[in-house]
């Protein structure tokens, strides 16, 4: 009855640092195993035994060796209730939170790898609802975290920076040091055949055939669309179908939501992320609405040499031809951001001229054309509870770079707050949804000085005009996760109890019952579900306690909400 890790899956993890080689540098490979402890029952945990009790085998792969660096790693129980955890006819364990920490696994070898493997609080928060529902989010008209209250089984890895570079790289340089940029992504393989026997007996054999992957956040979600997702799903970054997938990034369907002329009265939620029609520079105005030119306008221009968009640098790959957002969406996605004009902060360039070099922002670029999520470790990490720190990652750096006087009176390297957030790495807190929405809405466009058409740099130097104001005030709707993130690894927290109705902690009264004698008396909590019968119009709640006591009885529905 409960969710766990598969068996018979490698659960993989993969970086790369090394931009000359079209192959995983390190790789992190999980595989699972279950016992069921005692299978007279039909519990998941009796009397000190677990069914589905889960440990995992972890190799560390690089392209000379494979080696074990966990062995027999411990997945804790579900996190059922209080009778299966601390109860002496369960676990009999000091607390949920002590299984967890029992968990976290120092790895052998040089590495210094921390691991932790087991149900979490989700740490993803949208709006699925809306989002689903043609991208009509919902913020402040009842947006409702989809995933509030869930928990979801977690992979994660603590590791030192210095065992994640590339051989030969020593101490950081700058912020913007391409040596400190990796990529990561994940995957997940079965093997290719599946034989149910007559007895009840399964067997796999055959080859390992990947079945699933991520990198950026969303783009399996968001981006590929159902008729190409179990193609891109088989795929890897080094081997990109650019034929096939390219065009979803060029020319993204969402922005067709977010311009009039296509659908964009069809979804009024989007009515802040308008794209550019008529972006306003010294070289004319630019159309980046779906199957428009965009900066393909300005192929073979002069003005091109040494920037980015010069066919000698990255020219042939970033101009397009009626692929206008080849220019911000799909390096994003598929190579990072590199540290060349025109991707520098409007900030110091020539009003008007895009082109012209900037504010130096950030460098997490690899020239590995594929899904990847990127980071440049060599940027500081921003602290939590600093005034500066913002869910929106990138984007708020960037806004900072470009209207905070502490960083936008000059055009040389800071390490902006924030800089350690989305798209440059994902910390749990980054708002992915709202970010990559505002960025189909050509945000990154107007922050390298590609402003929205209400821009006028003739008239006014300041870029912060309505449009674009109201393109950075759009949300998703839901902005933080249910709960907390831990400040310690694994960072993510407990998973929500399942004996509370529908996960939700609500105020329950604790009733103190005399021990039996036994040593297995119920824990002091109680609680109770009703559903009604379908043929009744009323439902009974009876409750019973055994001494005189304060009852406190609270309803909620089946969704958790309290009635």
């Amino acid at each position: 009855n409960y969710y766990s890790f598969g068996e018979n899956i490698r659960y993989e993890i993969h970086i790369k640092n090394n931009a000359a080689t079209k192959v995983d540098d390190i790789t992190y490979r999980f595989t699972f195993s279950k016992v069921n402890e005692d299978p007279t029952t039909f519990f998941n945990i009796r009397l000190g035994k677990e069914n589905l009790k889960t440990t995992y085998k972890l190799e560390k792969i690089t392209p000379t060796a494979t080696t074990v660096i966990v062995d027999k790693g411990v997945v804790p129980p579900n996190n059922i209730g209080p009778r299966s955890i601390t109860g002496a006819a369960g676990l009999k364990a000091t607390s949920y939170e002590a299984l967890m920490a029992a968990a976290i696994t120092p790895a052998t070898g040089t590495g210094g790898e921390k691991v932790f493997c087991g149900p979490v609080d989700d740490p993803f928060f949208v709006d699925l609802g809306g989002i689903f529902d043609l991208g009509q989010t919902r913020a402040g008209a009842g947006a409702v975290d989809g995933l509030a209250k869930y928990n979801v089984h977690t992979i994660a890895l603590k590791i030192p920076i210095t065992s994640l570079l590339k051989a030969g790289v020593g101490v950081k340089k700058n912020i913007l040091d391409p040596d400190y940029v990796i990529g990561v992504w994940a995957s997940a393989s079965r093997p290719q055949i599946r034989t149910l026997g007559a007895d009840g007996a399964v067997t796999e054999s055959g080859d390992w055939v990947q079945i699933s992957r991520i990198g950026m956040p969303l783009t399996n979600e968001a981006v590929i669309p159902i008729g190409s997702k179990d193609k891109w799903n088989a795929g890897n970054p080094y081997a990109e179908d650019h034929a096939r997938i390219d065009t979803f990034f060029t020319n993204p369907e969402l922005a067709l939501y977010m311009d009039d002329s296509k659908f964009g009265g069809a979804v009024p939620a989007f009515s802040k992320l308008r794209i550019q029609t008529a972006s306003k520079t010294v070289l004319g105005a630019v159309d980046f609405r779906n199957g428009k030119d965009g900066l393909f306008v300005l192929k073979g221009n002069a003005a091109l040499k040494g920037t980015a968009l010069d066919d000698a640098v990255f020219g042939t790959y970033l101009l397009r031809d009626n692929q206008p957002r080849s220019v911000d969406l799909l390096p994003i996605f598929h190579m990072g951001v590199p540290n060349v004009a025109p991707y520098q902060l409007a900030t110091g360039k020539t009003p008007g001229n895009p082109l012209s070099p900037g504010k130096p922002f950030i460098n997490n670029f690899i020239p590995t054309d594929g899904d990847m999520l990127r980071l440049n470790m060599a940027v500081p990490v921003t602290p939590r509870n600093s005034t500066d720190f913002s869910n929106m990652g990138l984007l708020k750096a960037a806004v900072l770079g470009l209207t905070d006087a502490r960083f936008n009176t000059t055009t040389t390297l800071q390490n902006i707050p924030n800089m350690d957030g989305f798209p440059n790495g994902r910390r749990l807190e980054d708002d992915v949804t709202t970010i990559e929405l505002q960025a189909v809405g050509g945000v990154v466009l107007a922050a390298i000085g590609l402003w929205y058409d209400d821009y006028d740099y003739t008239k006014s130097m300041n870029p912060v005009t309505p449009q674009l104001g109201g393109v950075l005030g759009y949300s998703a709707g839901v902005g933080t996760n249910d709960t907390t993130f831990r400040v310690a690894f694994p960072y993510e927290q407990t998973p929500w109890n399942g004996f509370k109705i529908g996960g939700f902690p609500g105020v329950i009264t604790a009733i103190d019952v005399p021990n039996d004698g036994l040593g297995i008396g119920a824990p002091a909590v109680v609680a109770s579900m009703a559903y009604p019968n379908p043929f009744m119009t009323s439902t009974t709640i009876k409750y019973t306690v055994n001494m005189a006591s304060k009852v406190k009885v609270n309803i909620y529905t089946s969704a958790g909400q309290f009635v």
